[in-house]
């Protein structure tokens, strides 16, 4: 019994010890297990700022506009209104309708200026529409007949004057004082003007209406010394239309 207690301290006396072993890593350095020895070059702080993200203050569902960019944005009061978008303004129409009817009256050469073909559109259609309730469909010779007229006074107004006029601008005058000639169309629907009467009446309308377009011409392009020049091919074209409505 005695040789078996001798044999078990001999036994446990050795070197190798079980708490020495948790306090030792063999094979590696003891600094290693520290957390701070890879951030050799301040690695956590740099991962740390890229990490972060700063917080939206914001409204969810609502883009918010940059703020160079807030004064380029319009609002739906500052916009203009759909009719005049597409270029139909009815107080420039009627400021229009109304100097064509005061042959007298100065013209505005600003207004003129304006390519509105919305009223030259709908009195030549009302010319048509008349022509055709007196019994004479003429819509192509209306339609041809102003193509026409407009081309010849657009090239003779630009020889003629030292400033330049658009065609649009031309269709535009010629459209407008076509007004009178509508109304004598209409008045042919209940009274025919095949006589002494009807002759004299489409003489002033015709006269009226080359008046009415040599003046909003001449105003426009300062030819006041040229009115009667521009007035007599003028007369020409609606003298065609005054036939296409006695006879």
């Amino acid at each position: 019994m005695g040789d078996f207690q001798n044999f078990e301290q001999d036994f446990y006396q050795s070197g190798y010890y079980t708490d020495s072993q948790q306090e030792e890593v063999y094979g590696y350095d003891p600094a290693y297990v520290n957390p701070e020895y890879h951030d050799v070059d301040n690695s956590a702080h740099i991962a740390d700022e890229y990490t972060t993200t700063a917080s939206y203050t914001g409204q969810v569902y609502q883009p918010v506009a940059p703020p160079e960019q807030t004064d380029c944005i319009d609002s739906y009061e500052e916009e203009p209104p759909l009719l005049e978008e597409l270029g139909i303004n009815f107080d420039h129409i009627w400021q229009k309708t109304l100097t064509v009817l005061n042959p007298l009256k100065p013209a505005d050469g600003s207004i003129m200026n304006e390519t509105d073909l919305t009223g030259p559109i709908l009195f030549c259609v009302a010319l048509g529409a008349t022509l055709l309730m007196a019994g004479k469909a003429h819509f192509g010779y209306v339609y041809g007949i102003s193509a026409l007229g407009c081309v010849g006074m657009y090239t003779l107004l630009n020889l003629m004057s030292i400033y330049s006029i658009s065609c649009g601008c031309v269709a535009s005058v010629l459209g407008y004082c076509l007004l009178p000639m509508v109304s004598l169309s209409a008045f042919a629907v209940v009274y025919s003007l095949q006589g002494i009467l009807g002759t004299l009446l489409a003489l002033f309308v015709v006269g009226w209406c080359s008046l009415s377009a040599s003046k909003i011409f001449s105003s426009t392009l300062n030819m006041s010394g040229q009115q009667l020049l521009v007035a007599y091919p003028c007369a020409l074209l609606y003298g065609v239309f005054a036939l296409l409505t006695v006879f």
